[in-house]
């Protein structure tokens, strides 16, 4: 059980493990106000995480045009996922520039 903190509208703002002033009603970790109060967040976490991670890959992009890091200097793992997301997002980018014709716009 998990404990919740409502707003004036009655919606939950907060979830707690333990209760606390403002956060007396308890209830289960999967009753559907409680999921909808995680789906929520959730996906306005989720919109942030895809936009912070273009952000840095941009970022990575930058450093190494400037000399300032190489991408050696990454751990392996690191490397490997800058890479392929580099390759899909130039595979895309091919894909669409197919559909495009010069003279005429879209196809």
């Amino acid at each position: 059980m998990i404990f919740v903190e409502r707003n004036a509208r009655g919606e939950i703002i907060a979830i707690y493990q333990e209760e606390r002033a403002g956060a007396t009603e308890q209830l289960a970790h999967n009753d559907p106000s409680v999921l909808h109060f995680l789906g929520s967040t959730n996906t306005d976490l989720s919109h942030s995480d895809i936009v912070l991670i273009r952000v840095i890959e941009d970022l990575v992009d930058v450093l190494i045009q400037k000399n300032l890091l190489r991408l050696t200097d990454l751990p392996v793992a690191a490397q490997e996922k800058l890479l392929s997301r580099k390759t899909l997002r130039k595979r895309l980018s091919n894909s669409l520039d197919l559909l495009v014709d010069s003279e005429q716009g879209l196809l």
